[in-house]
């Protein structure tokens, strides 16, 4: 083997090294950030969940916030772009719109979206670039992402709207309908089943009724 490959696979094995340590720490961050909250989570509890050392955490991560937006970025990274995926597919307005609005019904009560939202509710106020990190990697993609395919549609004459960004702010505000508040506030919760497949179709049936051709 050259002497090249020999450093080019040394740099391979580091970088995924690397990749595998930052994922060891994120997973530490989490379980720290669900059980104290922002302001309560320490560099030296996450460092101690995680299994590593203050200076090998300080590698990765400059302080608490850097950390913190890294963590936002890897959950949005992870389950947005699947929730969003029907709109790159050649379907009609109501066969994409049912499909995103169940994808974004399910993501935003799971446990991690769940946790995210009260933290970030809670933390606000004393740390305000909280909401900022989360709205960047989150709402504000899923807002674009959809105000562009509803622009399209526009222009193709299947939706009619003169304000994008606002039917989409629109249409995921009434996926969060029932079941998200309700979980949102840890209520005991009974017919999820039922219900999400009724905040999903009257979702797409209101927007429907107001932007549809």
């Amino acid at each position: 083997m050259s002497e090249s490959s020999s450093v080019s696979s040394l740099t391979s094995a580091c970088t995924g090294e690397s990749e595998a340590k930052r994922e060891q720490i994120l997973k530490g961050a989490y379980n720290v950030f669900a059980e104290h909250g922002y302001e309560g989570a320490s560099m030296s509890a996450i460092a101690r969940e995680a299994g590593v050392s203050k200076g090998t955490l300080y590698n990765y991560f400059t302080n608490k916030a850097d950390l913190f937006g890294a963590f936002v970025e890897k959950c949005c990274r992870e389950k947005l772009p699947p929730a969003l995926a029907p709109v790159q597919k050649e379907a009609s307005p109501k066969e994409t719109l049912t499909a995103v609005a169940r994808a974004m019904v399910q993501l935003i009560t799971q446990p991690e979206s769940l946790m995210l939202y009260r933290m970030i509710v809670s933390e606000a106020p004393h740390f305000p670039q909280l909401a900022t990190i989360f709205w960047s990697h989150g709402p504000r993609i899923a807002i674009e992402t959809l105000s562009n395919w509803i622009r399209e549609q526009t222009l193709r004459g299947t939706l009619k709207t003169d304000d994008p960004v606002f039917a989409a702010e629109q249409f995921f505000s009434l996926c969060q309908t029932r079941i998200a508040h309700r979980k949102r506030f840890n209520m005991p919760y009974d017919n999820m089943t039922e219900d999400e497949e009724k905040i999903i179709h009257a979702s797409v049936n209101m927007f429907l009724a107001t932007y549809g051709t």
